[in-house]
């Protein structure tokens, strides 16, 4: 003789068994899904990863052609490194004919007759 709680089990054990059936359908169901949504994780991690190797090949590309041509060693005379300079660059006395001679400036201790004092007094009191 079987107690009621037996009954109820035996009968709990008969319906599982036609629910394992579609659970294991739903869990089939259920990895195919779980391994289409890895797939698609890993396609899309691939190509932002392609974006990035292209992106940063972009920059360095860009950064290169701009200190190539900002360098003017490099860009004057075709990137050999040396410029064309003149003959006389490397004179010591260049440039010294072409001062004009002024008046030398002189010292003089007294405030009212030096020459910052006379050019003031020419400019602004006349």
């Amino acid at each position: 003789p079987k107690e009621r709680g037996e009954e109820e089990s035996d009968l709990d054990d008969s319906d599982d068994s036609d629910d394992d059936e579609g659970s294991d359908d739903d869990e089939d169901e259920e990895e195919l899904l779980r391994l289409e949504m890895e797939k698609i994780k890993k396609e899309r991690l691939a190509a932002a990863l392609a974006l990035r190797s292209k992106e940063s090949l972009e920059a360095e590309a860009t950064a290169t052609s701009i200190a190539m041509t900002g360098n003017p060693l490099l860009s004057a005379s075709g990137g050999t490194g040396k410029m064309k300079r003149k003959w006389n660059d490397d004179v010591v006395f260049r440039n010294q004919s072409r001062k004009e001679k002024g008046e030398e400036k002189r010292f003089i201790n007294d405030t009212v007759r030096n020459d910052f004092h006379k050019r003031f007094m020419e400019q602004y009191m006349k």
